[in-house]
């Protein structure tokens, strides 16, 4: 019965990549695969066994067939008493050099194996992961430390199975892996958030400017400001610098400041293929400006963040958790559609436990563990509101916002949105899994969970509550679905809105519109 369904199954398979695929000729025949009873024969060339599935290319296309259900014959057929786990990591070298590895030693350890670093050149190393009572190797975690644009390149080239990236995948890498049968990159759970960093404006100690707009510091990087004494500096030209143009950080910092007012980088601004000759270089010059990761800014001093209608944000660790700082970037791990090893799945599932968290906190990182945060941490958020009441927003409004929330305390998982959209972004995407993982743990059984809705101050303040009401329901909804283990009657869950009640930043730019928008998690 079941050598007969393993048949059927190949047969499938093969059907599938015909259909999907269309015949492709001159390929070499390395392996043939042919299931028990003898009905279904399937040859190509091996591209990978992960210990319980073949991935082989044929002239149908790529196919994965289940191991238990075939024979293996041919040059190409792995040895499965001495099987070793294979994965292969490509891409930002700020995630390869240091937080990776960290993340793969924390993993042997929690999980027995001894482990030993080989250092192939100065951008490859190999970790070999070895069971101690058998001493045998397991698996082998291969890191190249490149560049985000590198690591999809890799990807493509059938060079590596995870890519560690500093942005969102561009529409034509993902294009050009769904060609390739790799599946969108784009799509649900082909990303995950790592850990957490920003970009952060840095200047020499000697400069006397300490904070910055966000609109300022994308107009000095436009060039359309171009001397310090516009920022309340200094009369002196302004030096510009940031990370090279084929780095994540790079290009998320164009992203992120020059996208949203449609500007190009200044042509005299200069560009750096590693952290540390970054703030090298602007400790060197007191008329410096970089745009360098919070994780390594060195003895460099970090600009705080401004405006007119708000408070002065840092990249501290709770604000970038919280995501109210403007220029939190994500560190991104993407995966293709296509089945890891048993070993390499079971570290993906490690790296959001709470174990890893500690260790993404030690090298510097930022962890999406929750915390909570008091009412009376919070006394600077709550002063603005006060002082920027309106007609449309009274105190009245006010006084039922403190009120409602002064018992709670918040936790720093929150969720913002797309620019211009409905859809959560990268970010508040993950938290949503984070949540949901720590709702079926049981972490916040007996206790409430209060979903807050805010918005921007655009429009009539009774719509504005009304969106925010929308939003902060399809929050509740989404954590809800993706926590299906979850013991909902240990918890209860609720729903509130506050509309623009309670801004983090001015209406009149887009990046402060998207910081104002956002449903916070609170908790009783």
């Amino acid at each position: 019965m079941q050598d007969g369904r393993a048949a059927k199954f190949a047969a499938l398979f093969l059907w599938i990549a015909f259909t999907l695929s269309g015949p492709r000729a001159g390929l070499a025949q390395d392996v043939t695969l042919l299931s028990r009873d003898g009905s279904v024969e399937v040859s190509g060339t091996l591209l990978g066994f992960d210990g319980e599935y073949y991935r082989i290319d044929t002239v149908y296309g790529e196919l994965t067939v289940d191991g238990s259900g075939v024979i293996c014959d041919g040059p190409g057929c792995p040895d499965l008493q001495a099987y070793v786990a294979e994965l292969a990591i490509s891409g930002a070298s700020t995630t390869g050099e240091v937080l990776l590895p960290a993340l793969v030693e924390g993993f042997a350890l929690r999980n027995g194996y001894g482990v030993s670093r080989e250092d192939l050149s100065p951008t490859r190393v190999v970790y070999t992961l070895i069971e101690k009572a058998e001493n045998r190797i397991a698996a082998r975690f291969s890191i190249h430390s490149a560049n985000t644009d590198e690591g999809f390149a890799d990807l493509l080239a059938n060079e590596a199975d995870l890519v560690m990236a500093l942005r969102e995948v561009r529409d034509e890498e993902a294009d050009r892996a769904l060609d390739a049968g790799l599946g969108d990159l784009r799509g649900r759970n082909r990303s995950r958030v790592l850990a957490l960093d920003a970009l952060v404006p840095i200047v020499a100690p000697g400069n006397p400017v300490r904070e910055i707009t966000v609109p300022d510091l994308a107009h000095v990087f436009s060039g359309a400001i171009d001397n310090w004494q516009a920022l309340g500096g200094p009369d002196a030209p302004i030096a510009v610098h940031l990370r090279d143009a084929a780095s994540g950080l790079g290009q998320a910092a164009e992203d992120r400041l020059l996208g949203p007012i449609s500007a190009n980088l200044r042509s005299d601004a200069t560009r750096h293929k590693t952290d540390a000759a970054l703030v090298k270089a602007v400790l060197r010059d007191p008329f410096a400006i970089g745009l360098a990761s919070a994780s390594g800014i060195g003895n460099a001093v970090a600009l705080g963040l401004a405006g007119n209608c708000g408070f002065t944000i840092h990249a501290t660790r709770r604000n970038a958790k919280t995501e109210d700082y403007p220029l939190t970037a994500p560190v991104f791990l993407y995966s293709p559609a296509r089945r890891l090893p048993k070993l390499a799945r079971e570290f993906l599932a490690y790296i959001r436990t709470p174990a890893a968290q500690l260790v993404i906190r030690r090298t510097g990182f930022t962890d999406q563990s929750p915390e909570e945060v008091s009412i009376d941490d919070q006394g600077d958020r709550f002063a603005n509101a006060i002082a920027r009441a309106g007609d449309e927003i009274g105190l009245t409004e006010l006084k039922r916002m403190v009120t409602t929330l002064a018992p709670l305390r918040r936790l720093t998982i929150t969720y913002r949105f797309e620019t211009g959209s409905a859809a959560l972004d990268p970010q508040s995407r993950s938290n949503v899994q984070q949540l949901a993982a720590a709702l079926e743990s049981g972490m916040f059984d007996g206790r409430k969970l209060v979903f807050v809705g805010f918005s921007d101050g655009e429009g009539q303040a009774e719509g504005n509550r009304n969106i925010a009401q929308r939003r902060a329901e399809s929050v509740l909804r989404a954590v809800k679905a993706a926590a299906e283990t979850a013991n909902f009657d240990q918890l209860e869950l609720g729903v509130e809105t506050f509309g623009e009640a309670m801004p983090m930043a001015c209406d009149d730019s887009a990046w402060g519109r998207q910081v104002n928008r956002r449903v916070e998690v609170w908790l009783r």
